[in-house]
C-alpha cells in the first residue's frame, strides 16, 4: 500500500490512516475529535521569538466567546432614552456615568476591572465568517486556512508547563489553520467530564504501548522517507509525543473540575459555560496559556427578552465568579480575560420581538494583564446603531490582545505558500487600553 503513488499523495486517506493508527494499533483516542482538522493543516516555519515592548505582559488569555452576536444594547451599551433600547432597563456600575444593561448586575459592581469597547465594528453580519475574522483578523478564502488565536500564542509564546497543552477550546473554535497539527488547541466537549477516553485499557501497559508506539513508526518508515519534505507531515510527532506526554501526566488532574471544593463549583453553576470558566480557572492556575470558552447562542431573532434574562445572567454570574477567584489567587495580574462576539444586534426590534443582525457597531470587553479597568472606549452612536467615535475593527482587537500577550502585533509569519501575515493583519493595537 505505501508504494502506491496516489495513496501517499490523498490527504483524506493519509488521514483516515493516521486517525486508524491512533485508534486502533496505539489502543488510544485522546485528541480524536481534533485530529480530522488537526492532521490536515500544514506546519509552518516557525517564528523567530522578539520582545515587544517593556511593560508587564500577560502570561495567559482567557477567551469567553459569545457566539450568535450579542445584543449590545442589552448589556454593555444601554441606551435608556432611546426608543430603541426595549424592555431591558440600566442599571448604574461602578463606573460613574456608566451603565450596563440590568441583566448584568454583578459586573456592573465590577467594572473598574473593566475595558468595555463600544466602538467595536465589522464589514459582515454572516455568521460564519464573523466567526472566522474574529478569531483569526482574515475572512475566509477557500486558498488558505488561518490560525485561530490559540495557534498564535502558541507559536509565539510557547508552553509554560511541559506536558500540559498551550491551548483548549471548551466547545470549539477555529483551529490552527496553516501553522499546522502540532498547534492545534486541544478540545474539550464537556467540561464536566473534562478530558475523555485518556485512561488505557488495563491490558495496555506503558511498556506495551511503546512498542506499539515502535512498531507504528516501523510501519511508518516508508512514507516518511518519501514524504520528509512535506509540511503537512511534520507536525504529526510532535502532536502524539504531545498526547502521550499528557496521557502520562500527573498533571492531567488539571482537566477535573470535580476535584473542586463544593463551594467553588456551586459559585460557577451547573451550565456547560460555568462549568467550562472553572475548568479554565484551574487549566491556567496550572500553566495553560490559553483557554476559550464559548457561550451560545445570542442570536436572538425571536423573543429576546424570553431568552437574554437566562444568558445575561449566566454570563453575569460565572464572569464575575472568574474575575474574583482569578484576582484573590494573584492570577488576574496574569491574565487577560476578554468577552468577544462576532457582530451586534440592530437597534430597531423586528415584528417577532427581536434583534436582527448588526455588524456597524457593538460591543466588546478585556480585563486583566496589562489591561486598565474602569474605562469605556469608544462611543456608538445615541441609537447604538453606527459608531459615533475611536472605532475598532476585529483585526485592531486581536492586535491589542497581542500586545497585551508580549506578541509583535506587527511580526510576520510566512504560511508554507509564502505568503506574509501578522497576528491583527497588519492593524495597530489600542494603546489607551492599557495601563
Amino acid at each position: 500500500m505505501s508504494s502506491n503513488p496516489v495513496f501517499l499523495n490523498d490527504d483524506l486517506s493519509r488521514r483516515h490512516l493516521m486517525m486508524q493508527v491512533a485508534r486502533s494499533c496505539l489502543g488510544v483516542s485522546l485528541l480524536a475529535p481534533a485530529l480530522e482538522q488537526a492532521l490536515a493543516a500544514d506546519t509552518a516555519k516557525p517564528a523567530t521569538r522578539k520582545t515587544y515592548g517593556s511593560k508587564p505582559r500577560a502570561k495567559h488569555l482567557i477567551y469567553l466567546f459569545m457566539g450568535g452576536a450579542m445584543s449590545q444594547l442589552d448589556t454593555f451599551d444601554p441606551k435608556p432614552k432611546s426608543k430603541v433600547q426595549g424592555e431591558t432597563k440600566p442599571v448604574q456600575t461602578k463606573i460613574a456615568g456608566v451603565q450596563f444593561g440590568e441583566y448584568l448586575p454583578e459586573l456592573a459592581k465590577q467594572a473598574d476591572r473593566l475595558a468595555v469597547i463600544r466602538s467595536m465594528n465589522t464589514s459582515t453580519a454572516d455568521h460564519n465568517a464573523a466567526r472566522y475574522l474574529t478569531s483569526t483578523s482574515f475572512k475566509p478564502i477557500a486558498t488558505t486556512q488561518h490560525p485561530g488565536l490559540g495557534s498564535w500564542i502558541h507559536k509565539f509564546l510557547g508552553r509554560i508547563h511541559k506536558e500540559l497543552p498551550v491551548a483548549v477550546q471548551v466547545g470549539g473554535g477555529v483551529g490552527p489553520g496553516y501553522l499546522g497539527a502540532q498547534y492545534a488547541p486541544v478540545p474539550v466537549g464537556d467540561p464536566a467530564l473534562g478530558l475523555q477516553n485518556t485512561k488505557s485499557p488495563a491490558y495496555l501497559t506503558n511498556e506495551s504501548f511503546d512498542k506499539r508506539m515502535q512498531l507504528s513508526s516501523t510501519f511508518d518508515s516508508g512514507f516518511r522517507a518519501r514524504a520528509k519534505n512535506n509540511r503537512k507531515v511534520n507536525g504529526y510527532d510532535d502532536l502524539y509525543r504531545d498526547a502521550i506526554g499528557l496521557l502520562r501526566s500527573e498533571d492531567l488532574k488539571a482537566f477535573d473540575i470535580n476535584a473542586e471544593p463544593e463551594d467553588q463549583k456551586a459559585a460557577y453553576g451547573t451550565s456547560r459555560f460555568g462549568r467550562g470558566c472553572l475548568l479554565a480557572r484551574r487549566l491556567v492556575e496550572q500553566g495553560v496559556r490559553y483557554v476559550e470558552v464559548s457561550l451560545g447562542s445570542w442570536d436572538h431573532h425571536y423573543e429576546l427578552w424570553d431568552k437574554l434574562p437566562a444568558m445575561c445572567a449566566d454570563l453575569d454570574k460565572v464572569v464575575s465568579q472568574l474575575l474574583t477567584d482569578l484576582n484573590s489567587r494573584g492570577l488576574l495580574k496574569d491574565t487577560l480575560v476578554v468577552i468577544g462576539t462576532e457582530f451586534g444586534r440592530k437597534p430597531e426590534i423586528n415584528q417577532n420581538t427581536g434583534r436582527d443582525h448588526h455588524p456597524a457597531a457593538y460591543s466588546c470587553v478585556m480585563a486583566g494583564g496589562p489591561i486598565k479597568g474602569g474605562q469605556v472606549w469608544g462611543k456608538s452612536d445615541e441609537n447604538a446603531f453606527r459608531v459615533d467615535s475611536d472605532g475598532v475593527t476585529p483585526e485592531e482587537f486581536n492586535a491589542t490582545i497581542a500586545a497585551a500577550m508580549g506578541i509583535p502585533h506587527d511580526e510576520e509569519i510566512h504560511s508554507p505558500d509564502g505568503r506574509p501575515f501578522t497576528l491583527g493583519n497588519h492593524a495597530k493595537p489600542v494603546e489607551k487600553l492599557f495601563a
